[in-house]
């Protein structure tokens, strides 16, 4: 047991830790009452990191009805939000044990992962097959359809990105991506006109006419880019970011924790959460690709979607680049439900490099 933690990737855990501390630092300046709780989500993140890291994981794998269990308990969960959830922001979408709260959506996210992993170590040589491609469709399709009707379009966009890009990585046929794209402009047609509710389609629009409406759909954005343009370098000091301290950044300890961070700490310290996070995606990288069998390379590669897509569509909301669809900076962002099913992952992650399968 000592030994298997002494193995695990601590520069990694190091680099976690370090941006966890940046969102503390934020938390405890804009929001007091959401640092105590974030800083119990963390701690008992890491026992679930310490503690997937030194058991042997790997007899687990060849039980295809206990890789399926974890997928099911999630779409139960979700079903579960249905009938007995609360709502928080026009959706409807967690589940309310009285001291704390669930997203089950973030855990149907790390299930899914973890489905595909298995799912595609022994079949990604039969990419080519439709019947394939469609089976994984399955695993994906359930759990996006119960998270739509909550509704909460933006972890469905991450379900969708991390069963596509492990549709690419298996090895995806040229010609099944054309096809594919051309499917997805039809798809999204019907949505648009079918599918997406007003607002929504104003947060897209939003986008591509940035400014247009500075009191309604882009006054988040506006604010938040102004948060980030008067940082200055050094920033303007803990408990002295105006914009963040009078309120006029919503939900800045989740969505656009990135500029509540970056107003009051600088421009400097904001390049380094990202570069710490760009370290992060490399150390995963690096241990998927030396690991010794598919189902490690899959689980670090769904990982690496997972964080990554959430980085990439956060940061472009937080600058206007892409819609604010609730998608938060992972652990920078306030959230245990989110946390914990990253800690889950990276606990597999890290029990990949304790046990020798690099």
């Amino acid at each position: 047991m000592i030994g298997a933690i002494k193995r695990v990737d601590w520069a990694l855990n190091g680099a976690i830790f370090f941006i966890a501390a940046a969102g503390g630092a934020m938390l405890l300046s804009s929001a007091p009452d959401l640092f105590i709780r974030q800083i119990l989500f963390f701690s008992v993140g890491m026992i679930l990191l310490l503690g997937i890291s030194i058991i042997d994981i790997r007899p687990i794998v060849n039980y295809r009805w206990l890789i399926l269990t974890i997928l099911l308990i999630s779409i139960f969960l979700l079903i579960l939000v249905h009938f007995i959830g609360i709502e928080v922001n026009n959706s409807k979408s967690w589940l309310d044990f009285y001291w704390f709260r669930i997203q089950p959506s973030e855990f149907s996210k790390s299930a899914l992962i973890i489905v595909l992993a298995a799912f595609w170590s022994r079949r990604h040589i039969g990419i080519k097959r439709m019947g394939v491609i469609f089976g994984s469709f399955a695993y994906f399709v359930f759990p996006a359809a119960l998270i739509l009707m909550e509704p909460d379009l933006g972890s469905v966009l991450i379900l969708f990105g991390i069963w596509f890009g492990f549709l690419l990585v298996a090895g995806l046929p040229a010609k099944y991506i054309a096809a594919s794209m051309v499917i997805f402009a039809l798809l999204g047609a019907l949505g648009w006109n079918f599918g997406l509710q007003d607002y929504q389609k104003n947060r897209i629009m939003a986008v591509f006419r940035p400014g247009t409406d500075p009191l309604g759909v882009d006054f988040n954005v506006i604010q938040s880019k102004n948060a980030i343009g008067s940082a200055g370098l050094f920033g303007k000091g803990f408990g002295q970011g105006a914009i963040v301290q009078l309120g006029f950044l919503p939900v800045a300890q989740t969505d656009f924790a990135f500029a509540s961070f970056t107003e009051e700490w600088g421009l400097i310290s904001g390049g380094i959460v990202i570069l710490v996070f760009a370290f992060i995606i490399w150390r995963i990288t690096v241990i998927g690709i030396k690991a010794s069998d598919n189902f490690s390379k899959f689980i670090c590669l769904g990982t690496i979607i997972f964080l990554g897509l959430q980085f990439a569509v956060n940061i472009g909301s937080v600058i206007g680049l892409t819609p604010v669809i609730g998608v938060v900076f992972p652990f920078l962002s306030a959230g245990g439900s989110n946390l914990l099913s990253s800690m889950l992952l990276l606990g597999i992650v890290q029990n990949i490099a304790a046990r020798k399968a690099v």
